[in-house]
């Protein structure tokens, strides 16, 4: 029978005032009694619009149906078929500006809660199902992948599936790109990622860390030495950007990127681990979007008894997604809108005691169109912090670009290809943040997607 609830199941969760103590998951999943229930909301619209707002194309409908039948296997048979990271993308995917955007139970309601039941299924399958998946029969081709983030993992598990032998080199020392070492383990646990990873190997994708492409070797040699017939860049955008005001060499200044990396892949928030970090007490993060919110709330897990957002624009431009704005506001995070540093100030040691800022108003909209912020006339302030975390952006490694000839790039550093992925390199293909600069996971893996398709006609076609 129907579900004509006009509300969404609620997703349990860890209560605010403890999960912002400790790098638990965040958000604890349906259980199957929950995702029956909330898989029966779906209409099975003809026309399929949600489908339409994915960028891998998951036939959302299809595998919803039969969660509803309680058939969980055949629900992630059917994921698997365009996404190579459900259980990923059921947790970090912005499915509030996409699939669930065009649900057409968010006309007189909340849309179905398509991620929530992407995760449900995902973990289902990860917890019951001990199946190797079937290889592709080989076909004599190899690929290169560089980069083991979103966009570099699909793009290798797509091919895997047609038949390449496929490499993912990876520059770090574990795999998962940004997947682990920039999004916090209480939104993503790292096993999430690991089991993901693992998945794909067993198709048959080899994975090369402390590889440095563009220092160990190169993507020419890559190419003309080691027998790889096409190239897929997937490298990220791990370049931090700063605001290139006074202070920002002063020893409690890190930018998000390091910042991160430290707790998450280095795990700078366990007693034994070897990496450092400062256990700060009044900490401010610059910037809007998730991975400031990601800063905001590890610093608060570290110990810090008061944590800043601090953003030039108001809250409705916030680019974070709103759960996570939410998830932030829960655990103690004061919100500075309208606010914008111009001097981070030094004290005892080198390091930060206080950051100079001035208040902001919206005034005319910019080339993005939203409203640019101009500074209020006497509105200096002086923001009392020790800590200040920049996470205003990332650029691409230019590594890259300077180790290939002829890769054409944009002035800002990102990779320049046509629809289809391909560089002004025959045979070398790019997708991801590399490309168009930090944005989401599955925005990458369309890419990746649509690159796996790419390389593999072009190869067909120099087969034939």
């Amino acid at each position: 029978m129907p579900n004509m609830s006009l509300k969404k199941n609620p997703m349990p969760s860890q209560a605010a005032d403890v999960r912002n103590k400790n790098f638990d998951e965040v958000a604890l999943g349906y259980t199957a009694e929950t995702a029956i229930d909330e898989a029966k909301r779906c209409l099975h619209c003809k026309n399929k619009p949600c489908i339409g707002g994915c960028p891998v194309k998951i036939h959302i409908p299809d595998f919803i149906a039969k969660v509803a039948e309680g058939e969980f296997e055949e629900a992630y048979q059917i994921i698997q078929q365009t996404s190579s990271l459900p259980a990923v993308c059921g947790r970090v995917c912005p499915q509030e500006t996409q699939c669930e955007q065009k649900c057409v139970r968010g006309i007189k309601g909340e849309p179905v809660a398509i991620g929530r039941l992407e995760r449900f299924v995902a973990d289902w399958h990860n917890a019951h199902n001990c199946d190797l998946p079937v290889k592709a029969e080989p076909n004599g081709h190899a690929v290169a992948i560089v980069g083991s983030g979103p966009a570099g993992l699909t793009c290798a598990g797509d091919l895997a599936k047609r038949g390449y032998d496929v490499t993912v080199f990876e520059a770090l020392h574990l795999a998962g790109g940004v997947l682990v070492y920039g999004i916090p383990e209480f939104r993503l646990p790292k096993s999430i990622v690991q089991t993901e990873i693992d998945n794909l190997k067993k198709l048959g994708v080899k994975v090369e860390t402390n590889m440095v492409i563009g220092r160990v070797l190169s993507i020419d040699e890559l190419m003309n030495e080691y027998g790889f017939e096409a190239v897929f860049v997937g490298s990220g955008a791990g370049l931090p950007r700063f605001m290139n005001i006074p202070g920002e060499n002063l020893k409690s200044v890190y930018s998000a990127n390091e910042f991160l990396t430290r707790v998450n892949l280095m795990k700078a928030y366990r007693a034994d681990s070897r990496t450092p970090v400062l256990h700060a007490k009044k900490v401010a993060v610059v910037g809007g979007g998730n991975v400031a919110m990601d800063a905001a709330r590890c610093a608060k897990r570290l110990g810090a008894e008061d944590v800043y957002i601090v953003y030039r624009r108001g809250e409705q431009e916030l680019p974070a997604r709103a759960e996570e704005v939410e998830h932030a506001k829960e655990e103690g995070i004061v919100f500075k809108f309208l606010t914008n540093p111009t001097e981070i100030l030094e004290g005892e040691n080198g390091l930060v005691s206080g950051m100079r800022c001035v208040e902001m108003e919206l005034g005319e909209p910019d080339a993005s169109g939203r409203r640019r912020p101009v500074e209020k006339a006497d509105s200096a302030f002086v923001l009392d912090c020790d800590c200040v975390i920049m996470a205003i952006g990332t650029s691409p490694n230019p590594l890259i670009k300077n180790t290939t000839a002829g890769l054409e790039t944009q002035k800002w550093g990102g990779i320049i290809t046509d629809e289809n992925g391909l560089t002004s390199r025959e045979g070398v293909y790019a997708g991801g943040d590399a490309v168009t600069g930090a944005a989401t996971v599955i925005l990458a893996m369309g890419a990746g997607k649509t690159a796996a398709e790419s390389i593999d006609a072009y190869i067909r076609s120099k087969s034939c």
